[in-house]
């Protein structure tokens, strides 16, 4: 057949069974028989993918831009053809590697956290680890770089996993700030996608853009056969230290990740402890990002992982917050032992118990210690650890055969003697909630606060004596702990930041310190108990100490005061973590360095020697050396002086506004459907009436949360406004789905999908929109508005330019940018329609359409050129470092195998062939990538030519 003769290219436009589609990839058989792997274009299958067997179909015609027809456009003010222009024109893609859109999110925008983004967008495939510590914003920075990637067409398809109770507050700061919408899939919500498909169909189709639990995804088997086939354009990994590697061994959680991080060119993850102290854990997360990045995880250097890894404290970003995070106010809260504190606390100096002599010597806490740990939470704590211990002795031993029971008994005994008012810390935490001094009252809406407990029995010791002692009501105070369903401490949070809310005070154990925002309403936070570990100190204190905090951060440590020796001295040990902590955020930054274990457990049993060992004021020094041991990223955190990242911003500008595009589109289609909107009154923007057809085709590009529930859309650009609203919110009424009423109306609103939908079918394929102006044009100029584009082997454009082309007299005089278009039309200015085009001018202009293709495929060519001169050296060295790096690969990890085993020269053979697939893999992936068919596809948008 004459169609085998063609030589179809990627990205070259044709018309297959009366539709027409784009050609991503060019497949050619044995035979010589060519697939065509193609996405549809065409309203009526639009990304749609397709594949088409060159051999078997009877007529594929390619896309001849000169062949269209001309079509003067009569409507008010060329609405109908300026919204169809605009509708085209952003769908430009940027294809370098500035800031486009980041910039403009619905946030108070630091310019570090636009850095994440630029160093990923330097890069080929943007992988990245943003790894900054607790409170600056990495699930912002996060959203600063899907939209980038959405902007260059490369978001369609979004998975972000994450830990259950961070999936909502996720996905409320993408929407709200981003308008991503993301769909958030609980297991039920999974079910009812299940239900509603073929059982052999994958759910993971179903949305485009989804939000998840890692433990979902981990926990049912069915989902890694559906994960294995799918792709998406980006996966965001939170909360990322779960998925690393731990030694030797491979986490469900570390084989999913590994699994996803093949399933999409984009991967960013984020954890603010990307180790556990070990540089094998950070390399594991660096292999998910680039496998050929690092040959041996247990040496490498900045080098190797240069542009994968960025992190910053908050002493590296000082400079440029001017003020937005207050300095903590911190205050040791000295609490004197009450009288029965010290008999509880002299028995407990004196015990010795039996079964902590035979394991002195060994390994782990010895159990007066972990006792001790539950006595400086609360005495219900510690009679709770004491009563499990006194039942698991009986069940073995006799009084006299154990004398530890009578000695526990006796210490039990004494800590039942302490009530409320001997408890020293809780009085202590009861005078301080009510002094002047503090300020803090529960009849004040805006101030909350947050309490925070290791133990259980404390929390609930301390919510059922507070509510009492400070008259709260029930619905007053809440607790927050591990066994809270996912929706149950959602609803906590969402309520601790809405001012309509009662809740004036959450007790939570440790549950509460990852991950989630209490800073909305709080800048106090109480440690009632001291933590042994100072990643926790972190944690907690990260929860209203964080970007967006208005106040200052007012956190209080109640220290116990005892006259015994044994527990002054250990009180000193906490003291001492308490400063050191303190020292450690101003001057190195990460206060896990001190201890240099990067390990919650770890840390603790370093705390636990200290007091075994009675270590004391000893215990400081002991820190202060910890700062100046090695740690894994010493060398790969924060950013030189050499290594700044130089943000590079561009604006582009089109025909109208975001709020003018969404009005004048309005316009046009209430010719065919009447939708109605009037301007908000509070701030410029537009509210329009949901009829029964937009709200069924707006709710499928939306979050369900998010669809208006009095069926009126309001969109404002007023980003300031729109961060109000997002306060405001949370002071409705309680309703788990309180979303702002007015959403940010900025480029990627879901809405412009809907009209760049029904612009896009305007015209037909073969028609051109002629404007007759007489602003800028004289009647015998005309100028071609054009789009050209370079794609690369995948299909994807890597150039993407807009241009005109301007005659006089019917003769070619030169290409105008479009910035020159607009000086020379007047194009994005009001100009009223007066339908004077002349028939002869119209048969002019369409005579010139074959010089109009062949003058625009000329400067595309030149642009072909100047990609290749830029690109090909680059290739040539990529390639290059990738076979060195190949080399180190093998030289690494295939000098371990010792030839004189059996079978170690089939693994060393099965190894080597493994690492050669992954860097002929990712050879081929940046060859596609780069390189490029010089095949630039033409479309001419639009004729605009004057009149008298």
């Amino acid at each position: 057949m004459e169609n085998t003769a063609v030589k179809y290219a990627p990205g070259m436009r044709i018309i297959v069974r009366g539709e027409e589609w784009m050609v991503k990839k060019v497949d050619t058989n044995s035979l010589g028989n060519q697939t065509l792997h193609v996405i549809g274009i065409s309203q009526l299958v639009k990304d749609y993918d397709s594949m088409f067997l060159v051999d078997i179909e009877n007529n594929i015609e390619i896309v001849n831009p000169a062949k269209v027809t001309l079509i003067p456009d009569d409507s008010a003010f060329f609405r109908k053809s300026k919204v169809y222009i605009e509708s085209q024109w952003r769908e430009k893609i940027p294809t370098d590697n500035k800031i486009h859109i980041g910039d403009k999110a619905a946030m108070d925008l630091m310019p570090y956290q636009l850095e994440p983004a630029q160093m990923a967008l330097n890069k080929t495939r943007q992988r990245i680890l943003i790894a900054d510590t607790v409170g600056l914003g990495k699930t912002l920075e996060a959203g600063i770089l899907m939209s980038e990637l959405i902007a260059r067409g490369k978001g369609k398809r979004i998975l972000v996993v994450t830990v259950k109770s961070m999936m909502t507050q996720f996905q409320k700061e993408m929407w709200n700030r981003f308008t991503i919408p993301l769909v958030r899939l609980d297991s039920a919500k999974i079910q009812s996608v299940r239900a509603k498909l073929p059982s052999n169909y994958n759910p993971f189709f179903y949305y485009d853009k989804t939000i998840i639990s890692i433990d979902t995804l981990k926990n049912d088997l069915d989902y890694r056969t559906h994960l294995e086939h799918a792709w998406w354009d980006i996966i965001v990994i939170d909360e990322a230290h779960n998925v690393a590697k731990r030694g030797d061994r491979s986490s469900q959680r570390s084989k999913l990740a590994s699994l996803l991080a093949n399933r999409s060119d984009t991967l960013i993850m984020l954890t603010a402890t990307p180790h556990d102290g070990k540089g094998q854990s950070v390399a594991s997360l660096m292999n998910m990002l680039d496998p050929t990045a690092i040959a041996d995880e247990e040496h490498y250097t900045k080098d190797d992982i240069q542009g994968l890894l960025i992190r910053r404290f908050k002493k590296d970003i000082q400079d440029q917050v001017s003020g937005s995070f207050k300095e903590r106010k911190i205050t040791i809260e000295r609490c004197s032992a009450s009288a029965r504190e010290e008999y509880a606390y002299d028995i407990f100096a004196e015990m010795q118990l039996q079964m902590d002599q035979s394991q002195a010597n060994g390994k782990g806490i010895l159990f007066k210690t972990s006792l001790e740990k539950s006595l400086f939470s609360s005495p219900v704590a510690c009679i709770k650890s004491i009563e499990a211990r006194i039942k698991k002795l009986e069940k073995k031993y006799t009084e006299t055969e154990m004398p530890d029971i009578t000695r526990l008994k006796e210490l039990k005994s004494a800590l039942e003697m302490i009530t409320p008012s001997d408890f020293s810390r809780y009085t202590k935490l009861l005078e301080l909630l009510r002094s002047i001094e503090y300020g803090w009252t529960p009849a004040k809406n805006n101030d909350r606060l947050v309490i925070f407990t290791e133990r259980i029995e404390t929390m609930k010791y301390l919510a059922e004596n507070l509510k009492r002692d400070m008259k709260l009501a029930d619905n007053q105070l809440e607790v927050m702990y591990g066994g809270m369903s996912d929706k149950e401490l959602q609803r906590i949070v969402d309520e601790f930041g809405r001012a309509e809310s009662p809740i004036r005070v959450i007790v939570a154990s440790d549950v509460a310190s990852e991950g989630i925002n209490l800073h909305y309403l709080s800048h106090r936070l109480i440690h009632f108990d001291i933590p042994w570990s100072l990643m926790v100190f972190q944690q907690r204190n990260g929860r209203i100490d964080r970007y967006g905090q208005h106040e200052q951060p007012d956190i209080r440590y109640m220290l116990i005061d005892s006259e015994n020796p044994k527990i002054k001295g250990d009180a000193r040990i906490m003291e001492i973590l308490v400063q050191k902590e303190e020292q450690a955020l101003k001057n190195i930054g990460d206060p896990a360095m001190l201890f240099g274990k990067f390990n919650q457990e770890e840390e603790e049993e370093e705390t636990a020697k200290a007091i075994e060992n009675g270590v004391g004021e000893a215990f400081a020094d002991q820190l202060d050396a910890g700062e100046e041991e090695f740690d894994p990223l010493e060398l790969l955190m924060g950013l030189g002086e050499e290594d700044t990242v130089k943000i590079e911003y561009s604006d582009e500008e089109t025909l109208f506004s975001d709020l003018d595009y969404v009005k004048n589109a309005l316009d046009v289609f209430t010719d065919t459907e009447e939708i109605k909107y009037a301007d908000l009154t509070a701030t410029q923007g537009v509210e329009i009436k949901l009829t029964d057809n937009v709200k069924k085709k707006i709710s499928k590009l939306m979050p369900p949360e998010a669809m208006p529930s009095d069926d009126y859309l309001r969109l404002s650009p007023d980003k300031v406004y729109c961060m109000k609203d997002m306060s405001r919110c949370m002071q409705n009424e309680l309703a788990e789905t309180a979303w702002p009423a007015t959403q940010y109306l900025w480029k990627l609103h879901p809405i412009f999908n809907w009209i760049e939908d029904k612009a896009g079918v305007f015209y037909k394929r073969n028609e051109i929109p002629v404007l007759g102006l007489s602003n800028g044009l004289r009647a015998n100029e005309i100028v071609y508005i054009i789009a050209g584009t370079i794609p690369n082997r995948k299909s994807t454009t890597v150039v993407d330019e807009w241009f005109g082309v301007y005659y006089k007299d019917n003769k070619f005089v030169q290409i105008f940018t479009m910035s020159e278009v607009m000086q020379k039309t007047h194009l994005n200015e009001k100009e009223p329609n007066t339908q004077r085009i002349m028939e002869q001018q119209i048969v002019n202009a369409q005579a010139l359409l074959q010089d109009v293709v062949e003058r625009a495929k000329s400067l595309m060519f030149t642009k072909c050129v100047e990609y290749k001169d830029k690109t090909d050296p680059y290739i040539y060295d990529e390639m290059q470092r990738l076979m060195e790096l190949q080399e180190r690969h093998k030289d690494a990890q295939l000098s371990i195998f010792d030839l004189g085993v059996a079978g170690m020269e089939r693994r060393k053979s099965e190894k080597e062939r493994e690492i050669e697939k992954i860097f002929d893999d990712f050879m081929e992936w940046e060859k596609d990538t780069l390189e490029i068919e010089e095949n630039p596809y033409i479309r001419i948008i639009a004729v605009t030519m004057g009149v008298n």
